[in-house]
């Protein structure tokens, strides 16, 4: 992905789902839960913190090893359904991310959708909003490596080079709630604020730590943008490097956290 010479101002916003649009986390542990106890096994809050911010293959893997007797992609139809049908009951929406999204909206700021969830949930969510928002959605089961690999952050401004060619990683930010989406949204070279809700998040210089996006605005996020363009001149978030310019300017792999929960182990 090639690199602009300079820096310019913020011209898409990357959004997490679960946890930062829409407070989906305790659909997905109530299912857990319920999968778990119908195969005769327990599922602690431990056990489900593991999954926060994690693919759901990565999800039904652990839910196997904790007793339940169905393959993969099973597991994962069935959590995704009861989710769908919670969501259908009640969208729980975080404080602030609507508000935010008309903001963008009305600026023109482009913004896609970059969720660890599948498309039918996505569908659901996008579908609830009085607009639409999303030019671009990019699903778990339209990737093939899940966060924290950077891979749906990079196909996102991929498809948004479509029609932008000169739309590059720094002129994105990316919001994000998770270990592994923050890991991942730092991989792919764009600007990151984390919006910790589920699993906190330790301070760090590689992403901006908001409390909330209740009250956040396009200038908060364009402010972003340039304190980023300006930690690159001064020679910050050296050391995140991929060798490859495939990848973004970042490495997944290097980024682990001492947080409370499960570090770097943390469903978006």
């Amino acid at each position: 992905m090639r690199q602009p010479a300079t820096p310019s101002p913020l011209k898409a916003v990357l959004w997490d789902m679960d946890g930062t649009i829409v407070d989906t986390e305790p659909y997905w542990i109530a299912a857990e839960h319920a999968l778990v106890e119908a195969h005769g096994g327990t599922w602690s809050h431990e056990q489900a913190m593991q999954l926060v911010g994690q693919s759901l293959t990565f999800s039904a893997g652990l839910l196997q090893q904790a007793g339940v007797d169905l393959g993969i992609r099973q597991i994962i139809d069935t959590l995704t359904a009861e989710v769908v049908a919670s969501v259908r009951q009640q969208v729980p929406w975080r404080p602030g991310a609507r508000e935010l999204l008309e903001d963008l909206h009305q600026a023109g700021v482009r913004c896609a959708l970059v969720t660890m969830s599948e498309g039918p949930l996505a569908r659901e969510v996008v579908a609830s909003l009085p607009r639409p928002y999303f030019e671009v959605v990019v699903t778990g089961d339209t990737v093939t490596q899940g966060k924290p690999h950077p891979e749906a952050y990079l196909t996102a401004v991929e498809l948004l080079q479509e029609t932008d060619p000169d739309l590059f990683l720094e002129h994105c930010v990316a919001l994000e709630d998770s270990t592994p989406g923050v890991a991942a949204a730092v991989a792919s070279g764009v600007a990151t604020v984390a919006i910790p809700h589920i699993v906190p998040l330790p301070e760090d210089e590689r992403y901006i730590l908001w409390e909330t996006l209740a009250g956040r605005s396009l200038a908060d996020l364009e402010d972003v943008v340039l304190a980023r363009s300006l930690s690159d001149e001064s020679g910050g978030y050296e050391a995140i490097g991929y060798e490859s310019t495939q990848y973004g300017s970042g490495s997944y792999e290097s980024l682990t956290f001492e947080s409370a929960g499960a570090p770097g182990t943390a469903h978006d």
